[in-house]
């Protein structure tokens, strides 16, 4: 699509939420657009800086992840402290955690595309994530409804550091950990390898000023999932296929009053929307075409985008949700997340490769 008629489109819905939904709305899908835009823009994706790390020994894109999150959380924390209404990304330490982390990393590297990565890569109109958007919504949704038998397996209350310890210490822990973290990284990869890379670093601190917006307008953190499996149950809902009074997750009051509701009213759809948006206005001066699949790439690649669905549910959000918005806002459940996915990622890695993805 061309630049003009996009700009048009994308006004008129901006109108739209300001007039018919509310201001918020207006706003978050503008903050959504700009994070399409970023992520699009710099190419700033979990899952490539990952595969990269492992396959190319290269740093630059995790360097990238490292200085996202720590920027992000040093925005955060004090916000967290200043006004009680925000609230943190806070996940229970679970059974379901563990294994839907581990089989998220493992599933998006198959899949190309962790939560964001598939938005915005859709957004591009890269053909296989296109595909998987929808197969990632029914399994966010099926895990939704699943969510408490994985639960019953075993957990823990959440548990948000800056509550525990406050901001300032929460904060002082959360940079230790990143350059802990960086530490290991150096570890990984040896000596004489470059760690900076323009586009990862813009794309970070952009990131986290758009993340940041989006904690003040919405009064939670960035998330992607959890809409996905909201589209999901609202169509199941509404084929008369399901009966949200009846499951753990969907009876609960936030929950079950916006499956009434018009999906527009929900923070993390709008930005969803607006991520697609903002991508698709860099795909409209993209050159290049991704790389034809087979039929067996096409069904291996749309199941891996199903249970990458269903995992980050049980895992209480992707690269976005539980690592990004996690970490920043000092929930413990993002630091147990990311050894988790990595490791998932360390076999996801040898499995794309066999199949040549």
């Amino acid at each position: 699509m061309k630049r003009f008629p996009l700009a048009a489109l994308i006004a008129a819905f901006f109108i739209f939420l300001l007039w018919t939904v509310s201001v918020r709305q207006a706003l978050l899908f503008t903050v959504g657009i700009g994070l399409g835009a970023t992520l699009a823009g710099a190419r700033f994706g979990f899952t490539t800086g990952w595969r990269q790390l492992i396959e190319d020994r290269d740093p630059k894109g995790v360097t990238g992840q490292i200085l996202l999150l720590g920027l992000a959380a040093l925005l955060a924390m004090p916000l967290l402290t200043a006004y009680p209404e925000v609230t943190a990304a806070l996940g229970p330490p679970s059974i379901s955690l563990l294994i839907g982390a581990f089989v998220f990393g493992l599933t998006m590297q198959i899949a190309d595309g962790c939560g964001s990565g598939t938005l915005y890569k859709a957004g591009l109109g890269i053909p296989l994530n296109m595909g998987i958007l929808p197969l990632f919504a029914l399994g966010s949704f099926l895990g939704s409804v699943h969510l408490g038998d994985w639960l019953s397996l075993g957990q823990i209350e959440p548990v948000g550091l800056v509550d525990l310890w406050g901001a300032e210490k929460a904060l002082a822990a959360t940079l230790l950990g990143l350059a802990v973290a960086l530490i290991v990284v150096r570890l990984w990869v040896g000596s004489g390898k470059a760690w900076l890379d323009r586009k990862w670093i813009w794309g970070a601190v952009v990131l986290a000023l758009l993340a940041t917006l989006n904690l003040l307008i919405a009064g939670q953190p960035w998330g992607v999932v959890y809409g996905f499996g909201l589209w999901a149950a609202k169509a199941a809902h509404a084929a008369n296929v399901f009966d949200p009074t009846t499951n753990m997750f969907w009876s609960q009051e936030g929950n079950a009053q916006i499956l009434t509701q018009t999906v527009l009213l929900d923070v993390t759809s709008i930005t969803n929307i607006g991520i697609l948006a903002g991508a698709l206005w860099i795909s409209a001066s993209a050159s290049g075409a991704s790389k034809p699949l087979t039929k067996q790439q096409w069904v291996i690649g749309l199941g891996a985008g199903f249970l990458l669905g269903y995992s980050s549910r049980l895992a209480f959000g992707c690269n976005v949700g539980a690592m990004l918005s996690g970490v920043s806002t000092g929930s413990l459940h993002g630091w147990i997340w990311i050894p988790l996915a990595f490791a998932g990622t360390l076999v996801g890695v040898r499995l794309r490769r066999h199949f040549r993805f």
